[in-house]
């Protein structure tokens, strides 16, 4: 006991200066958790706010927080007088190994962030991208999940989708649907584009705004081809669609306006031997 009590007081100045030393790591380490958790909240907010999907907006806290800390504990470390410069080595050499290991998942990850926070998509919208097209069932860190139309779960990464172009057939509340209907060179032109525009007026799922175009599209090799371009709600698309070429193929039957087959003009020629 003696001994320690001596060592105590032949080195009050080196103590009191560690003490001071700890003391103050100890405050750095403090500052730095409430600062990691007000900032972790501050961003998670204002990611929530923007409706970012909430497994990102966690993760990303997650590794903002960590990151926050691991950076007050190595100062609380040099306060101390602990090197640092090899740990931070070690660590820096660490961390790219990992990201070198992880290299696909990290542009998955990174690119799973854009897509939430861009939003080139939302779940529910129909989608074509990366070679697919389906519904988006939902956004998930390193993928998204598809719902093709007969019903089969397409998982595309997410550096894919990114990596290539988005159509996004549910973004705009209206569509338009184009036909291309072929009629015979000996058909009624004008009867044929009347019958077409009483179609379009009868189906009240076209919208009156913008007007429905029928025009002569082209003088094809078989065929007078008349373009059929009228605006329906999105949800309307297919259905008016389906029932437009339907229609207009009883129409045409029953007013003698003929759809032809694909046809060639063959002409012979006899040779004469002289």
């Amino acid at each position: 006991m003696q001994q320690f009590i001596d060592f105590i007081s032949d080195n009050q100045q080196l103590i009191l200066a560690y003490s001071v030393k700890i003391l103050v790591a100890l405050v750095i380490l403090y500052v730095g958790r409430w600062l990691s958790k007000n900032l972790t909240k501050m961003l998670e907010k204002a990611l929530l706010s923007r409706k970012v999907d909430k497994a990102v907006v966690s993760f990303l806290g997650g590794i903002i927080q960590t990151a926050i800390m691991l950076l007050f504990i190595l100062i609380a470390l040099s306060q101390v007088g602990i090197q640092t410069a090899s740990f931070i080595a070690m660590l820096g050499a660490a961390g790219l190994a990992v990201a070198l290991a992880l290299q696909g998942s990290l542009s998955n990850f990174a690119s799973g962030v854009l897509i939430i926070l861009f939003r080139p998509f939302k779940a529910g919208d129909f989608v074509e991208t990366a070679g697919v097209s389906g519904t988006v069932e939902k956004i998930e860190i390193f993928q998204t999940i598809l719902r093709s139309p007969d019903n089969k779960r397409i998982i595309v990464p997410n550096s894919q989708i990114t990596g290539s172009a988005i159509t996004n057939f549910s973004a705009e509340p209206t569509r338009r649907v184009d036909l291309v209907i072929g009629i015979s060179y000996g058909s009624d032109l004008r009867k044929a584009k009347l019958i077409l525009e009483q179609l379009t007026k009868a189906d009240g799922r076209i919208l009156a705004e913008p007007n429905p175009v029928i025009a002569v599209g082209a003088l094809a090799d078989s065929s007078v081809n008349l373009i059929v371009r009228s605006w329906v709600n999105a949800a309307d698309y297919w259905p008016v669609y389906w029932s437009l070429l339907e229609n207009i193929k009883l129409s045409f039957d029953e007013q003698g306006i003929e759809i032809p087959f694909p046809q060639m003009d063959v002409h012979l020629k006899k040779e004469t031997n002289e």
